[in-house]
């Protein structure tokens, strides 16, 4: 299987390698903002897309999955004044975050492209925005990305919950490129650039939590 380079999806570079291929897809890496990334003919149909999502059984009512969600969860609240006010980005069919910041205080608005697509709440200021397990679902990410930066409040955070590309060994056998949803992964460098372009200040929390602040 061969695909040609269509650019980087985040930097709108033409600048990449070929890091990956397998049997179903191939996997480009920009050499400026280091996404790995999967050509746009290699995405599923959006059908295909929600099919998968609809397979989700995520809820508030699961206890595991809060804890799943705890990771992301527990670093940002640490850090958020009272009552503060959030978007949670890419909420999913049972949108449970932003239930857990209601429990403890802070008033949230929740938006999802297949679920919750609600273009308004791009018009609002926010104290913060979490989007859990969704950037490397993002077809446009420099577009999304940079629409979330601009909703976010001066000392306002991002939180984003997404794992990281290691090495191309470690890709080689990683079960997180086998999801057909995922078409963007990104390392720790790809947020040191993200930062950098934002001069935002940059935390990452354990091996799959980052934390943008706005200064």
């Amino acid at each position: 299987m061969t695909e040609t380079n269509d650019g980087c999806p985040l930097c709108g570079s033409d600048g990449a390698n070929s890091f990956h291929q397998d049997r179903h897809r191939t996997y480009w890496q920009c050499l400026i903002c280091r996404l790995v990334y999967v050509p746009p003919a290699q995405f599923l149909s959006a059908e295909d897309e929600k099919a998968e999502y609809d397979l989700h059984q995520n809820s508030p009512a699961d206890y595991g999955y809060r804890r799943f969600l705890g990771r992301l969860f527990m670093p940002m609240q640490a850090r958020l004044p009272p009552g503060s006010h959030g978007l949670d980005f890419g909420s999913g069919p049972g949108p449970t975050l932003s239930v857990m910041f209601e429990e403890v205080g802070h008033s949230m608005a929740i938006y999802d492209r297949v679920y919750a697509n609600d273009p308004e709440v791009f018009r609002r200021q926010y104290d913060f925005i979490s989007a859990t397990e969704v950037v490397e679902h993002l077809h446009d990410p420099q577009f999304e990305l940079d629409r979330l930066w601009s909703c976010l409040k001066r000392g306002a955070t991002l939180g984003i919950m997404t794992k990281l590309v290691l090495d191309r060994e470690a890709f080689a056998g990683w079960h997180y490129k086998n999801d057909f949803t995922h078409i963007c992964f990104y390392s720790q460098p790809t947020f040191e650039w993200l930062a950098e372009r934002w001069q935002a200040k940059l935390t990452f929390v354990g091996n799959d939590v980052i934390l943008l602040e706005k200064v």
